[in-house]
């Protein structure tokens, strides 16, 4: 079980990294593991949302994560 007071402790880490850049390595499931750059953007009560610049197209991808992933480590992140 995942307790208050971690999520909270997770939660105000990422709000205190708003407007830096990260790498995350997401687990997807099944041996698969996507790993992106991006930029904090903004962050939620349950969720933090994550700008990806993807050099190939014009278009902007957002991605979305929640801190309950960070702290489960279904999600790593590391500044750049």
């Amino acid at each position: 079980m995942v307790k208050q007071a971690d999520v909270s402790k997770v939660r105000r880490e990422i709000i205190s990294h708003v407007g830096s850049r990260v790498k995350i390595k997401a687990n997807r499931g099944r041996n698969k593991m996507d790993i992106t750059e991006g930029i904090i953007t903004q962050t939620y009560p349950s969720i933090f949302l994550i700008q990806i610049d993807d050099a190939g197209s014009d278009a902007v991808k957002t991605m979305s994560f929640s801190y309950a992933d960070v702290l489960t480590k279904d999600v790593q992140m590391m500044l750049c």
